[in-house]
């Protein structure tokens, strides 16, 4: 099985250690990971701002990098959400225009084989235990585009529940957004940061220690408002937590390999 790694502008810009724990977890599975050098940013920000012809090159150059791929797998439900959901709606729209050529099927192919992280280990690899170790109070926030459009639904809850040492605690209002919504954190700046702050109170009264997300964007919201709250939850991304192996917790996380199969 050969697996190509999205990684997704956010985490390849400002949180480099998800993708790696995602190389290293896989790699333990018995997965060959590959990263495509030549992949790029999936479109959201374009696509929702409304610029959808301005997307399509992004399409092709996505379906380019990942052509030889069995799967490919992204640790971000936002971002396989786009790929899955709304690539497909492109094309269509393309080709409803006349301009059938400029999504070819080779786009829609490529976001069948898309699956966010925790889908592809409980769907794909069958597996809900995955060897981790992770001796910490935790809390589970589900995103929107995960819960909503991709249908996560236990998925990541399951992976939890199975880390050896991990305490899931609940948390009030899990199914509440946490007001970030990529654009709209920016055009509407006021209620984003006050949904934010209702979730962040909701975290920091579960009493975790840690707050985990299958998507960094999300937890880059949250993470900034419980910092400057002073809250002593930390966000973790949920490969960095199934990356801990319990044979070695402290093993540092692998690295990808840019480029072609090994």
């Amino acid at each position: 099985m050969r697996v190509g790694l999205f990684v997704t502008c956010v985490n390849d810009t400002l949180y480099p250690n998800t993708g790696r724990a995602v190389v290293t977890l896989l790699e333990r599975l018995g997965v060959q990971v590959d990263f495509p050098a030549e992949q790029s940013c999936c479109g959201q920000p374009l696509y929702n701002t409304g610029y959808r012809h301005r997307t399509e090159p992004l399409l092709h150059r996505y379906a380019a990098a990942f052509r030889d791929h069995d799967y490919i797998v992204t640790p971000s439900g936002s971002c396989a959400a786009m790929v899955r959901d709304n690539y497909p709606r492109i094309a269509a729209k393309a080709a409803a225009e006349g301009r059938d050529g400029a999504v070819p099927q080779a786009v829609t192919e490529a976001a069948a084989r898309t699956y966010e992280l925790t889908e592809f280990l409980v769907d794909v690899l069958g597996l809900t235990d995955v060897g981790a170790c992770y001796p910490h109070t935790v809390t589970y926030h589900p995103t929107c585009h995960g819960l909503r459009v991709l249908g996560l639904g236990d998925r990541p809850r399951r992976l939890l529940e199975h880390v050896e040492g991990l305490e899931l605690r609940e948390l009030p209002g899990a199914e509440e957004c946490c007001g970030f919504g990529g654009t709209f954190a920016v055009k509407n700046p006021a209620v984003s940061a006050a949904m934010g702050a209702d979730k962040a109170r909701a975290v920091t009264a579960t009493g975790a220690r840690a707050l985990c997300i299958v998507d960094n964007s999300c937890l880059m919201h949250l993470g900034g408002i419980l910092a400057r709250e002073g809250s002593p939850v930390r966000p973790v991304h949920i490969a960095e937590i199934l990356a801990e192996a319990k044979d070695d917790p402290l093993r540092p996380h692998g690295t990808a390999r840019r480029g072609g199969a090994r």
